[in-house]
């Protein structure tokens, strides 16, 4: 079974259930004297953060978005995402409520997205062979925009638990090869994906063949692996943010690899994109990325409405 659908209540189903404040009071009084109890009273709040808006006089492509991303490790299999968000949309020039958008969906989307712009951009001339290490959302979203974008001549998968592997190549639109390891799936392969929940690695770099490109969507905690130090070490090393990379990724910390370039920095043409080498993009997502997609989607809807 999947989680319940949401419900939005109004400010009149508030109003009612709110009309005598004094109601309110008991609830309020536990809540504030368990945060004044620290760890023990269960409560988890940072101080607010306050991000000022800059105001660009109303162009069309202005947009103010806010992403709320819930996160459970599931020990289990689940029918229930580990991944979940909602995005909301806000007009920039009043900070009035546009649109609430399935943020799951935009995440998985607008990740594989950008995937593919840095495998435009990154991979080996006349690359044959795709290679997606992880069955999840990202998988799906991968395989989808990547065989629509690019020609392979085989493609192959590997999960750590087989049943789901079998599940994906059974299920999407063309023929896939389920690998029995990840060696296996990687070996020869020129373009390969990283959506796992690993959090030590699991892709090496003696496995990987010379000029290769490897999406590294997974582990971003800071404690978190993918690829070894010898990958990490021996490939130009891009990244959607430096900061983001350098405070998030377990990958690029615990290694010590060089950042060579952000991706925004080779589509502006200040770097070379270097495929003639082994690359690396190591992918963590940023907010801009969910702004534009929530905006895309709000616009296409809006006219088609």
């Amino acid at each position: 079974m999947g989680s319940t659908p949401p419900v939005f209540i109004g400010a009149e189903e508030v109003e009612k259930h709110l009309h005598r404040a004094s109601l309110l009071l008991p609830a309020l009084e536990a809540a504030l004297a368990n945060f004044s109890a620290g760890a023990a009273g269960g409560v988890v709040q940072p101080v607010r953060t306050v991000l000022p808006v800059p105001r660009h006089g109303g162009a069309a492509d202005d947009a103010l978005t806010t992403k709320l991303v819930t996160f459970y490790e599931h020990l289990k299999d689940s029918s229930v995402p580990s991944h979940q968000a909602t995005v909301l949309l806000f007009d920039p020039s009043n900070g009035a409520l546009k649109a609430v958008l399935d943020g799951s969906v935009i995440t998985a989307k607008r990740t594989a997205a950008v995937s593919a712009i840095a495998t435009k951009l990154l991979m080996p001339a006349f690359a044959e062979v795709l290679c997606i290490l992880g069955a999840g959302v990202q998988a799906y979203s991968h395989y989808d925009i990547f065989t629509e974008l690019f020609t392979f001549k085989e493609v192959r998968i590997w999960n750590r638990t087989r049943e789901k592997a079998v599940k994906f190549a059974g299920s999407v639109s063309g023929p896939v090869r389920v690998c029995s390891s990840a060696q296996e799936a990687v070996t020869g392969a020129d373009v390969i994906v990283t959506v796992t929940m690993a959090t030590a690695p699991i892709l090496f770099g003696d496995w990987v063949k010379p000029g290769a490109h490897i999406n590294a969507v997974g582990a971003s905690r800071p404690d978190w692996r993918e690829l070894d130090d010898e990958l990490m070490k021996n490939s130009v090393l891009f990244v959607d943010s430096r900061d983001a990379a350098l405070t998030e990724s377990g990958d690029v910390i615990l290694s010590g690899a060089e950042i060579f370039a952000e991706l925004g920095e080779v589509l502006k043409g200040t770097k070379p994109a270097l495929p003639e080498k082994t690359t690396v993009f190591k992918s963590l997502g940023m907010a801009v990325e969910d702004t534009v997609a929530a905006k895309f989607v709000y616009d296409a809807w809006s006219a088609g409405n």
